[in-house]
């Protein structure tokens, strides 16, 4: 068949979705560019919010739309959302062909074929094909590297979640916490450094919490450190839970010149009661700890973090407290979020949502906060020189964007630079959601490409 996958939500799906395209090749089955070329179009979906399960709908309502008008197409519904009952219903409703969970993407072969015979048996009606089990033995995959030309690689180094947040769904869709064997990570990195690969992002629901089900694996500190050592100029990692942020973790940054002086450490809330609520198992002065000890041992950190607003039962006075955290911390980068009822998790079963107007109204004051703190955080950087991953041509046409190792969004004029790739960049301005600056020069070439035209 000739295929093609559409991937939305986290970093982890990107990284799943090479691995189902490298199935798909191996299996004899043609990748295609685009859906309008295919036979078996794949969602790679995500769960997590509602927002992106509106997307999915909207697509598959078009899809349907045209099957309904003669064209002959397998769909296949994939990732989280295939793992929820939400998914199944959204699949019936919609005639999907495929089922196929994130703990089950190496089936997808098998899958196509079971599907295959099913429609020679008896026709269309009744056939789809689900795969929708936990698969531990998925840690032991080796996913092939991104393909050449490729400046940033994502590389999972656990599944699941033990953490049972009550507004989370992953537990349900992925599982419980498995670590991967040290040596498929650093098979899987080294592959990915020969290829050219220049920045490799570290992938789990929880990254620093691997090890802890598996006492034949290192601590998450400790691969870090040998991953670290694969030669890599820059390597990040993400999501981290304050629950598992221990100090051997920000030694290892501290200790690493190649691990970049960012960290994304999500919070939620600001006031104690609504972390309980949200059973976070930590507390505000516990985060705020972390926080202290990762700028005494690495200064240039920059700290980013989640934040929820308007979950049940948040009262002003709740709210309030949110905004004095994130003014104690300063935070450079946030995720804001109006909380996003999900069903089957237990917030959706047990809490009742508060209006959406007042959730509006504090995600706007939120934001405010967030500008006022991401434009002190750059200007501290004003001035200064910071190292920056060339990716892409922006929209302008005039400048060219990139990130630096503490994850800022970069622009330099486009006459500046000729080849993707690491640069030196002064940086000259600073916006709350950018730095602009000059190109004072590029690192060793390594897998550089000319600027799309």
């Amino acid at each position: 068949m000739r295929a093609h996958v559409i991937t939305y939500g986290c970093q982890m799906n990107e990284y799943d979705t090479l691995t189902i395209q490298s199935e798909l090749v191996a299996g004899g089955h043609d990748l295609v560019a685009t859906p309008q070329d295919a036979e078996l179009i794949l969602l790679n979906t995500c769960a997590v919010r509602g927002k992106p399960v509106e997307k999915v709908v909207s697509v598959l309502g078009d899809l349907r739309k045209e099957r309904a008008a003669g064209r002959d197409l397998a769909i296949g519904l994939m990732g989280c959302l295939a793992q929820l009952e939400e998914g199944r219903a959204i699949a019936t409703k919609f005639g999907v062909d495929l089922l196929i969970g994130p703990g089950a993407v190496t089936e997808i072969v098998p899958a196509i074929e079971d599907l295959e015979r099913r429609r020679a048996a008896s026709g269309r009606s009744g056939s789809r094909v689900d795969r929708l089990a936990f698969r531990d033995d998925l840690v032991d995959h080796l996913t092939p590297p991104p393909p050449a030309g490729t400046l940033t690689g994502y590389l999972t180094i656990m599944r699941g979640c033990d953490h049972h947040c009550t507004y989370c769904i992953v537990p349900q869709t992925r599982g419980p916490e498995v670590s991967r064997p040290l040596a498929a990570i650093l098979a899987e990195a080294e592959a990915m450094r020969a290829q050219g690969v220049e920045e490799v992002v570290l992938l789990g629901q929880n990254v620093n919490s691997y090890g802890r089900d598996d006492p034949r694996v290192p601590s998450f500190a400790e691969l870090l450190q040998a991953v670290a050592a694969v030669g890599f100029p820059r390597v990040k990692f993400t999501t981290s839970h304050p629950m598992n942020f221990t100090s051997d973790v920000i030694d290892a940054i501290a200790s690493s010149p190649n691990v970049c002086d960012y960290v994304h450490l999500p919070v939620q809330s600001g006031s104690d009661r609504v972390l309980q609520r949200m059973a976070r198992e930590y507390r505000r002065e516990r985060y705020l700890e972390i926080v202290r000890e990762l700028r005494a041992k690495v200064p240039d950190v920059v700290l980013s973090t989640d934040l929820i607003v308007g979950f049940p039962g948040e009262t002003e006075e709740d709210f309030e407290q949110t905004l004095a955290l994130y003014d104690e911390v300063g935070f450079e980068q946030a995720f804001m979020f109006a909380y996003s009822a999900r069903p089957g998790t237990p917030a959706h079963a047990r809490f009742d949502d508060l209006p959406r107007a007042v959730k509006t109204e504090r995600l706007g004051r939120l934001i405010e906060k967030q500008k006022h703190w991401s434009l002190v955080g750059n200007r501290r950087f004003e001035g200064r020189t910071v190292r920056v991953l060339v990716k892409e041509l922006g929209r302008d046409g005039a400048h060219v964007v990139g990130h630096s190792d503490q994850h800022h969004t970069v622009l330099v004029p486009a006459d500046q630079v000729g080849r993707m790739g690491l640069h030196d960049v002064r940086v000259d301005h600073a916006t709350p959601h950018a730095l602009y600056g000059t190109v004072l020069g590029a690192h060793a070439p390594g897998l550089a490409l000319p600027l799309a035209s």
